[in-house]
């Protein structure tokens, strides 16, 4: 067991990779009385052609990972929500573009609840029936998203933007994708991305870590892993440019949705450095468009926004880009006072007090965070995945300079790049 001491903020790390290869983390949190915990695997959206090393290559149904989530859930016995139920937890689950997570959080029964989640992720149970089933409540998960207008403009921004990266790609797929997921694929993706090797347990909470770690170990020793190869995934070369440059879907909105933003060119940055791009970013936003930055106070005035207006970027293999906008009456001319403002703010640069103020908001916000176990978890396996220490981001946020800043604003605004999706309705 390793012991990692973050003296910076006053925390202790307890470290373990079994001899299956799971990764678990605890963070034991003195007075605490809620533990919280995930069981995460490295496996999400896109990751929808890959090989396992001495393995046939495989492409398999889009949303497949969302759908394996799903069922999951499902055991012979009947629905595992009761049983956490039963033990005073609270149980969820989610899939994103790179990670599926299971988690729970409960105030009392932490070795119950913990063995739980351990034995219901490690035990897929699948048929044709159960399979054929979830299609139909799938399918009507995909369709009411269909006619939701904030995923419309969300992830109708990201299709703009995209040819060929399955980021682009609705997580739950479509009814046509899902309807060629069989048991047989399910237990593929399922032996491939849930292998220990490719996963990580992450506790945190009022919890004894070498308790914690000692049921852990002796839960997996009884279990037979055999030795996995490298999982390898495949994604088609991305042309730089957008696919579209503007998308306009119609719904029955009172208000057109606009949401807008850059896609980057292909980056291949890992670890520490994705982390710095990332917190720049995201200071970046935070200094031209937070509600306390001039520009989102003018719009504001000139009601082209709502306080529904937000700004988002993300970050992950091979891509990269950046999401601004929400509720406007005028879409268009919401887009060009966005682009006339950041233009000023190019020329003029970014100011020494702006940055630093918006520093430390950030590293402050990030301090608060480590009071919520449920923020600590979710964060800590989002960017485990992407091998980056979730305590590193006060430190990188120390180290980010205004010349750093003010060397994304140039870089990332490049208006050839931006794409636009709006959602309105047909007699707006």
């Amino acid at each position: 067991m390793q012991v990692i001491p973050y003296p910076h903020v006053k925390e202790k790390l307890y470290h373990e990779q079994l001899p299956n290869g799971l990764q678990v983390f605890v963070l034991p949190k003195e007075g605490f009385q809620k533990t919280y915990a995930t069981f995460s695997t490295k496996y999400g959206s896109i990751d929808n052609h890959f090989q396992v090393v001495g393995s046939e290559e495989k492409r398999v149904p889009d949303g497949i990972a969302h759908f394996l989530e799903h069922k999951m859930f499902e055991e012979p016995e009947g629905d595992i929500f009761s049983k956490f139920a039963a033990q005073g937890a609270s149980a969820n689950a989610f899939t994103s573009f790179d990670r599926t997570v299971y988690l729970y959080s409960a105030s009392g029964m932490v070795e119950e609840n913990l063995t739980t989640l351990l034995n219901f992720v490690q035990n897929p149970y699948f048929t044709d029936e159960n399979v054929d089933k979830e299609k139909g409540i799938i399918g009507q998960e995909i369709q009411m998203y269909r006619d939701n207008a904030d995923w419309r403009s969300y992830f109708g921004l990201i299709e703009t933007m995209y040819h060929t990266h399955p980021v682009h790609i609705d997580i739950a797929g479509t009814i046509d994708s899902i309807g060629q997921i069989t048991k047989e694929m399910l237990y593929d993706c399922y032996h491939t991305f849930y292998h220990p090797s490719n996963m990580s347990v992450f506790v945190v909470g009022g919890v004894d870590p070498e308790r914690i770690l000692e049921l852990i170990r002796d839960n997996q020793a009884k279990k037979d892993y055999q030795p996995q190869g490298e999982i390898k995934r495949f994604f088609e070369q991305e042309p730089a440019s957008v696919k579209e440059p503007r998308r306009v879907t119609v719904l029955p909105v009172s208000l057109p949705k606009c949401l807008f933003g850059c896609k980057e060119p292909e980056q291949s940055l890992k670890g520490r450095e994705l982390l710095k791009r990332e917190l720049t970013m995201k200071l970046l936003f935070d200094i031209l468009l937070s509600p306390s930055s001039a520009i989102y106070q003018k719009l504001y005035d000139e009601q082209l926004i709502s306080d529904n207006f937000g700004t988002e970027y993300n970050i992950g293999e091979n891509y990269a880009f950046s999401v601004m906008g929400g509720d406007t009456k005028d879409p268009d001319q919401l887009i060009e006072r966005v682009k006339a403002e950041i233009n000023a703010v190019k020329g003029s640069g970014i100011r020494e007090e702006d940055f630093e103020r918006s520093r430390r908001k950030k590293v402050g916000g990030f301090l608060r965070q480590l009071n919520s176990p449920e923020a600590i978890a979710n964060e800590f396996t989002k960017y485990r995945f992407k091998d980056i220490d979730l305590f590193d981001i006060a430190p990188v946020y120390e180290e980010l300079t205004l010349a750093d800043v003010n060397e994304q604003l140039q870089r990332h605004f490049d208006w050839n790049q931006l794409a636009v999706s709006i959602v309105k309705s047909d007699n707006a």
